[in-house]
């Protein structure tokens, strides 16, 4: 067994050299992260001060760029300022706020995409009992809901993450604290924890994934059924945005959560961590805003407002 490591703090290795290609990788990072930033924002405003939008549709929606808003915040600036200033130390309270926020997030949005999905199910299947079915306290309840369960999740992970005694070197091989790279440092018998922990993965995805699955099967069948081509074809488009972000978030979380051990590497956990944590909160805005015609209308209207 190698000795201790005489301070507390973690060292995060990164996710780039500073040979010139990486360079401008990190470049292109900063500038998607700021983009992210940038429309989930403008996203999360329009919604908000527009009245036209005020529905529960898009309050998920605008809860979603929401997650995804402190999601970058969470990651983005500690890998940046580790990166131009070289000092890469973190310390084992902001590695557990990390992994809290993170999974928070993460398993929150999991459920999130589950409550739009059923969203889209009342609002095509059963349009004429919106009101009822998608009521205003069943939205903020499925919103709530999500939260809490995210939370609850990264509580449990963070707290039993650090509860473990680490004594290798205290180098985590990622841009950010993740429970699982962190896990790979500790000196005691992790694997009842790390099989827990991949249970509780496995269930906060495929619980979610289940009702969208239910969801968007049900609405396929009552899309058939449609005499009408242009309802047929609204329908589609409503739910092909959704669709869209459904299959990149949740493609890169089960690739992430769901391998076997055995087929995990660190390089690979990074790069798919990037997509899912930089790249894919920017494709989210870009997504709803371009395919959605009451989004772009209340973004014309906002910037008319605004130039007069």
């Amino acid at each position: 067994m190698e000795n201790w490591n005489t301070t507390s703090d973690f060292i995060l290795l990164g996710l780039f050299n500073h040979t010139g290609a990486h360079q401008f990788l990190f470049v292109l990072v900063l500038i998607t992260a700021f983009t992210s930033f940038v429309g989930n924002a403008l996203m999360f405003l329009l919604i908000l001060l527009d009245s036209g939008l005020h529905r529960p549709m898009y309050f998920l929606l605008s809860q979603l760029s929401l997650m995804d808003m402190i999601l970058v915040i969470t990651i983005v600036p500690k890998m940046a300022a580790d990166y131009l200033t070289g000092r890469t130390f973190i310390s084992q309270v902001g590695c557990g706020f990390q992994i809290f926020f993170f999974l928070t997030l993460e398993g929150g949005e999991c459920f999130l995409l589950a409550a739009m999905s059923y969203d889209r199910y009342v609002a095509i299947c059963h349009p004429l009992r919106y009101p009822v079915l998608m009521s205003w306290q069943l939205c903020l309840r499925m919103t709530l809901g999500s939260w809490f369960l995210g939370a609850a999740d990264g509580l449990m992970q963070a707290a039993a993450t650090l509860n473990f005694s680490f004594c290798r070197k205290h180098e985590i091989d990622h841009f950010f604290c993740e429970a699982p790279s962190l896990v790979r440092l500790a000196c005691a018998d992790t694997s009842v924890f790390e099989y827990a922990m991949y249970v509780c993965c496995v269930l906060m995805l495929l619980v979610p994934i289940s009702l969208i699955l239910i969801s968007y099967s049900l609405i396929l069948a009552a899309v058939l059924q449609m005499c009408s081509n242009e309802a047929r074809k609204k329908a589609f488009t409503t739910c092909s945005s959704h669709i869209s972000v459904v299959g990149l978030f949740f493609g890169a979380a089960i690739f992430t959560y769901m391998r076997p051990k055995s087929f995990r590497s660190a390089n690979h956990d990074k790069i798919v961590s990037a997509f899912y944590t930089i790249f894919t909160p920017v494709l989210n805005p870009l997504i709803y805003s371009l395919r959605n015609s009451e989004v772009k209308g209340a973004l014309r209207k906002c910037m008319g407002q605004c130039a007069a």
